[in-house]
C-alpha cells in the first residue's frame, strides 16, 4: 500500500543483533523440531480502514501457535520510517516484524536493521509472487522481505457526478481540465482532488509527460529535464484554473473527505483507500464509484510500483517465531483473506485464480494496472528521492517557484543525495 511519504530521520547509528531488542526471547528451534514460543511484536502501518483485519489476521498466527504471543501495534505510516530507524539506531524498541512500504526495505537494509530471509522460513514458494513485487524486496543479491500486498495509483470517480455534468471519464489531464468547468457549472463540485502534499502523486505527471526521477541503470538524473518541468507545469495550472482543489498538509483525509461527500468528483487513489471511500454519503451504493487509468499526459500514461512487504529486524531475539509470522502472515490464505475483507491486490499469482479474488471488481481493473505499473528505483535512498519533490511541490502551488525552477532545484537535490549520479 501507499499512503504517503515518511520523512527520513537522522540516526545514530546501525543496530546489531547482539544488542538490539525486539521479542522477548524464546522461539523454539524449529530446525529440530521444537515448538514456537515467545513474543513476536508487529508493527502494522495500515490505514484506519484496514487494521482493524490486520489485527484479527497477525491474531490468529497464535492460533495456529499458541506458545507465541504477537504484540500488535498500528503505527502511523507517516511517523513509521523514522520511528523504525531512531529504535533501530538506538538498539532498543525496535519491532520484530514490520510491514515496511516498498521503498523502505533498500534503505532499512543498508543500514544494517533488516535480517537476510534467504534460506529460512519467511520465505515460502517464492516462485508464486509476482515479479515485480518480489523485486521490491531484493537488494545487493540478497532478500530482505516478503510481499504482502502489491497496488498502485488509479483514478476513483463519482459515476453519479460525471453523469450528471454529461463528461466522459477523463483519459489525460489535457481532458480533464477541460471539462472541470461544465462539472462545476452542472454539479457544483469540483474535477479533482490533487495531492499537493505527497510527492508520490507527482509521480503520474512525471511518466505522463515521459520522464522519471533517475536512471538507476546508468546513474543519471533525469527529473530536471523537459519532462520535469512539464509535470510541474501541469499540476500548477489543473489548481491555477480551478479544475483542482488541493491542500499542502493532511491529503489523505482531505481527498477522502473530499471524494465520500461528492465535493469533488475525481480522485488518485489507490486500493488501500476503496474501502474508506465506500463508507461515505456519495457510495452508500457501491456502484457509484468507478475506478479507472490516471490520465495520462503530453505523451504516456503511468502510475508507480507501490505496495507493502514484511520485514524482519536483524536484531530481534525472537528470529525463528519472526520468519515464521512473516511465511503466515504473506502466505496464500491470508492474502486471499485480506483481498477479500479489504479489495487489496495480493502478491501471490495463485491467489487470483480465487474466485473471490478474481472476482473483485477492484482487482479487476488494478491487476492490469500493476502489471502495467512503474518500476521505481530500488535503491537505498530511493525513499530520500521524494523529499526534495515535496519541497518544490509546494513552492510550485504557492507560486515562489517556476516550474523550470523547481525541476532544477529537485535535480540539484538529487545530485547532492546521489553523489556518484551525472
Amino acid at each position: 500500500m501507499r499512503r504517503g511519504i515518511a520523512a527520513t530521520a537522522l540516526v545514530a547509528g546501525l543496530a546489531m543483533a547482539a544488542t538490539a531488542c525486539g521479542g522477548d526471547g524464546g522461539g523454539g528451534d524449529q530446525r529440530s523440531g521444537g515448538e514456537l514460543s515467545g513474543t513476536v511484536t508487529f508493527w502494522d502501518t495500515s490505514n484506519d480502514a484496514e487494521k482493524a483485519t490486520y489485527k484479527k489476521l497477525a491474531e490468529s498466527f497464535e492460533k495456529e501457535h499458541p506458545k507465541v504471543d504477537v504484540k500488535y501495534v498500528s503505527v502511523a505510516f507517516g511517523e513509521a520510517n523514522a520511528k523504525f530507524k531512531n529504535a533501530a539506531g538506538a538498539g532498543a524498541g525496535a519491532p520484530d516484524v514490520m510491514r515496511t512500504e516498498v521503498a523502505w526495505v533498500a534503505d532499512f537494509a543498508n543500514l544494517g536493521y533488516l535480517a537476510p530471509l534467504d534460506g529460512t522460513p519467511a520465505l515460502d514458494n517464492t516462485g508464486d509472487y509476482l515479479p515485480q513485487a518480489l523485486g521490491s524486496t531484493r537488494f545487493k543479491d540478497k532478500t530482505y522481505a516478503a510481499p504482502q500486498v502489491t497496488d498502485t495509483l488509479g483514478l476513483f470517480y463519482n459515476k453519479r457526478l460525471l453523469k450528471e455534468a454529461g463528461v466522459k471519464v477523463p483519459q489525460t489531464f489535457a481532458e480533464l481540465s477541460a471539462a472541470a468547468k461544465q462539472i462545476k457549472e452542472k454539479t457544483g463540485a469540483t474535477a479533482l482532488y490533487l495531492r499537493g502534499d505527497d510527492p508520490y502523486w507527482f509521480l503520474p505527471y512525471l511518466y505522463g509527460e515521459g520522464g522519471d526521477m533517475v536512471d538507476a541503470r546508468d546513474k543519471t538524473v533525469e527529473i530536471d529535464d523537459d519532462a520535469g518541468v512539464r509535470a510541474f507545469k501541469t499540476i500548477k495550472d489543473l489548481v491555477d484554473s480551478k479544475a483542482a482543489v488541493t491542500d499542502a498538509t493532511d491529503g489523505q483525509e482531505n481527498q477522502l473527505k473530499a471524494l465520500k461527500d461528492g465535493s469533488v468528483a475525481m480522485a488518485v487513489s489507490g486500493p488501500w483507500d476503496i474501502e474508506g471511500v465506500r463508507a461515505g454519503k456519495e457510495f452508500k451504493d457501491a456502484k457509484n464509484l468507478g475506478v479507472a487509468p490516471v490520465p495520462g499526459g503530453s505523451v504516456s500514461q503511468g502510475s508507480p510500483q507501490g505496495g507493502w512487504n514484511l520485514s524482519v529486524y536483524a536484531g530481534s531475539k525472537n528470529l525463528q517465531a519472526s520468519y515464521a509470522f512473516v511465511k503466515y502472515m504473506s502466505s496464500a490464505k491470508i492474502q486471499q483473506q485480506t483481498t477479500e475483507q479489504l479489495s487489496l491486490l495480493p502478491t501471490r499469482t495463485s491467489v487470483y485464480a480465487m474466485p473471490s479474488v478474481k472476482n473483485n471488481e477492484m482487482v479487476g481493473f488494478f491487476k492490469p494496472a500493476v502489471d502495467k505499473a512503474v518500476q521505481r528505483p530500488w535503491i537505498a535512498e530511493g525513499n530520500a528521492l521524494f523529499e526534495p519533490i515535496k519541497v518544490q511541490m509546494n513552492k510550485v502551488l504557492t507560486g515562489s517557484s517556476t516550474p523550470e525552477q523547481a525541476a532544477k532545484a529537485v535535480g540539484e537535490s538529487y545530485r547532492k543525495i546521489l553523489k556518484d549520479y551525472k
